[in-house]
């Protein structure tokens, strides 16, 4: 009777200790959807990841009916009579159930890119249990480029599990040329970190100097003999956010790391203002003559530059740009882009943009809106909102035209999550300053409006 005793109690301990399931999907395509909470009425908050799964397994929640406020940044559920979105579960160890969301943005979330965790409330229901996560917790805005037979990516300030210090002059990882088997959730995405001699993470861009290094503008330029460059623009950072410095850098393959090119402003010396500089995000574009150039900007271009070696190196040969100030929405109201980047789309046969709006609303810095034009110098089209965020930042979205299907109307970009620059909102657990990975597709009616 004792032997039967404790194996019911262990059995009974077992099944506690289980947490419950919870999916949560996209009513119109059952995609699972990552970065939705669920937020009970006594502050716990639950956030699913990149599978769309929740595991819930606070002792004080199960087989009892509860309230769960749901909090998805455009996608949501039907609002009842007092006006609260949210759903009444009962969780019970080992069961799953699910929760249907509906999309509101345009653009579709397809998953988290960077950080830790990815996978971490699947794991806990007993999924994805060969995942193993990369090696960072968090990382700024990204720059991507095409070198050889492999996508190489580089982002800025950098968070480690080890320290609240971490990398602050740029880490990077290659991948495949097609990083993700597929163009839908669940998102694993795989990157070959650039490390030390003990496997961890490193910085590939220590130039001299105080303060954090960032580089925009990477690209890759062929050199006099045709053999392929990796370049881009550094700037030094101190006092939080006060540039003193620019210069730029060239990728040393064997050392695997930036080297100082040269300076070319640093603040007092050379005035309190930089000179038009190859930043941003590079696309690029070639003439009716023939010649290939690139266009930098953050969106649209504001420098044209000879898509060579020489000519990235030589301030003469680069051409200033006036770019668009705003856009018109379909109601005819004034957009001030802020960040952002260009591509050309062979299916639409059009350029496109993405771009995340100068105080937007709700958020200030997490509105994100597409446009089109004919040319990469514009007049750019009416512009239609496809991302919107509830109190939080969406900065300096990277458009990946290159990564999506040809001759297809799908087309992805990411961005940095973080609640910086918003109106101190709770981070968002493992989201919190990472890349998230979106997915437009341009034969969406709802953006007919932006279709020329």
């Amino acid at each position: 009777m004792r032997t039967l005793l404790a194996f019911l109690l262990a059995t009974s301990l077992l099944a506690a200790a289980e947490p419950c399931r919870v999916n949560v999907v996209d009513r119109d395509n059952r995609w699972p959807v990552p970065l939705v909470e669920l937020q009970t009425t006594g502050s716990q908050r639950f956030v699913s990841d990149n599978a769309g799964v929740i595991a819930i397994d606070s002792p004080d929640l199960m087989n009892r009916e509860s309230w769960f406020s749901v909090v998805g940044h455009g996608y949501e559920v039907k609002a009842d009579g007092f006006g609260y979105r949210g759903v009444k579960l009962t969780p019970v160890p080992g069961k799953t159930l699910t929760v249907e969301v509906t999309r509101t943005n345009i653009a579709k979330r397809i998953g988290r890119l960077t950080g830790g965790g990815l996978f971490a409330e699947a794991r806990k229901c007993g999924l994805e249990k060969d995942w193993i996560d990369g090696p960072i917790v968090g990382c700024d805005s990204v720059q991507m480029a095409t070198l050889g037979n492999k996508r190489f990516w580089l982002w800025g300030d950098t968070t480690l599990a080890g320290y609240p210090l971490g990398i602050f002059d740029a880490s990077a990882a290659t991948t495949p040329l097609q990083p993700w088997t597929k163009l839908e959730p669940p998102l694993k995405p795989k990157y070959d970190y650039f490390t030390t001699d003990k496997g961890k993470p490193r910085g590939v861009a220590k130039m001299p100097g105080s303060g954090p290094t960032w580089i925009f503008g990477m690209a890759v330029v062929p050199d006099p003999k045709a053999v392929p460059v990796l370049v881009g623009t550094y700037m030094k950072v101190r006092n939080h956010l006060e540039v003193y410095e620019y210069g730029q850098c060239v990728w040393n393959e064997p050392k695997a790391e930036f080297y100082k090119e040269r300076v070319i402003w640093t603040k007092g010396k050379d005035g309190d203002k930089p000179p038009p500089l190859p930043t941003g995000h590079p696309a690029p574009w070639t003439d009716e003559a023939g010649k290939e150039w690139l266009l930098f900007g953050n969106p649209l271009p504001n420098l044209q530059c000879p898509a060579t070696l020489a000519g990235w190196e030589d301030p003469k040969q680069w051409k200033v740009l006036k770019p668009q100030a705003e856009l018109l929405d379909p109601d005819g109201k004034k957009v001030v882009p802020h960040s952002g980047s260009i591509a050309w789309h062979p299916w639409r046969k059009k350029w496109v943009t993405v771009f995340m709006e100068k105080f937007g609303k709700p958020s200030a810095f997490g509105e994100l809106w597409y446009a089109e034009s004919d040319s990469p110098f514009g007049p750019w089209g009416v512009a239609v909102k496809v991302l919107t965020h509830a109190n939080y930042t969406f900065y300096n979205p990277r458009v990946h035209a290159e990564l999506a299907t040809k001759d297809s109307p799908t087309l992805l970009f990411e961005g940095t999550y973080t609640a910086e620059f918003a109106k101190d909102p709770p981070p968002t657990a493992r989201y919190n300053y990472n890349q998230i990975l979106y997915r437009l597709d341009l034969d969406d009616p709802r953006l007919a409006k932006a279709r020329k």
